[in-house]
């Protein structure tokens, strides 16, 4: 991987040189790096506080969503009446642009935090219930009827069978939720905020400064990478049969 990405590195700037091409249009790696790391350039750009104010928007949203989501999702499973109120409802908001609705949360919320972690939540959210929800019900009816018979509650059936059984859909939830929560995040930068990677995208943008737009742009990746790999860790632990499933049964 680092010989790949150090090649990939050379390329870039080869192409620059053999090219001609302007900074303003493709910064070489060589200002891109000195943008992240050199003192001057980091104090001037506040990487700092731009950088933490995005993971802190990224890491809200998604712990509601992860929380909130799958207990959504039981509360759909659980109750056919709320399964009916329900279901329209997200499909409804799920199938409206959400950068239609930035302007609004604008308005209502104000720049700043509160903004942009419900412009995130609202992108992340509808893959943890749907997701989930779709665990919760794939479970064979043959197994239901097992249960049935030796009088399992309800609630044991939940706890029992359809929760553990959903874990491989609620981790898929959860990985696209990361994903998504990272772009709701920059969406409400681009709209809503004086603050964070998006913002100093759009700064940068207005001044076609493509330095610390490439600069931001690598940070965002790596948030989202990282959050990502983060989750796929928690499955290995967690969720060691199904790794196994996934490489055909060699660990």
């Amino acid at each position: 991987a680092v010989w790949t990405s150090s090649n990939m590195i050379g390329r870039w700037h080869g192409a620059i040189i053999a090219f001609g091409v302007k900074e303003f249009v493709v910064p070489s790696p060589l200002a891109v790096f000195e943008a992240l790391f050199s003192p001057a350039k980091a104090a001037q750009y506040a990487w700092s506080t731009h950088i933490l104010t995005t993971l802190g928007e990224i890491l809200a949203s998604f712990v509601f969503t992860a929380v909130f989501g799958f207990a959504l999702s039981l509360f759909i499973c659980w109750s056919s009446i709320a399964r009916s109120i329900a279901m329209p409802i997200i499909a409804v908001l799920n199938s409206l642009p959400k950068i239609a609705l930035a302007p609004l949360f604008l308005i209502w919320l104000g720049y700043g935090f509160a903004a942009n972690v419900t412009i995130a939540i609202l992108v992340a959210f509808f893959p943890v219930v749907l997701n989930t929800t779709t665990g919760l019900d794939a479970v064979e009816e043959d197994l239901l009827d097992l249960v049935r018979y030796l009088h399992a509650s309800k609630l044991q059936v939940f706890v029992k069978i359809r929760i553990p059984m959903s874990l491989p859909y609620v981790v898929s939830g959860l990985k696209i939720s990361a994903t998504l929560s990272v772009v709701g995040a920059i969406v409400g930068e681009f709209v809503a905020s004086s603050q964070g990677l998006g913002f100093l995208i759009k700064d940068s943008q207005a001044m076609m400064n493509t330095p610390p737009m490439f600069a931001s742009l690598i940070l965002i990746s790596a948030i989202g990478l990282g959050l990502f790999a983060s989750i796929a860790v928690l499955e290995r632990v967690f969720m060691p049969w199904n790794r196994a499933a996934d490489t055909g049964g060699v660990r």
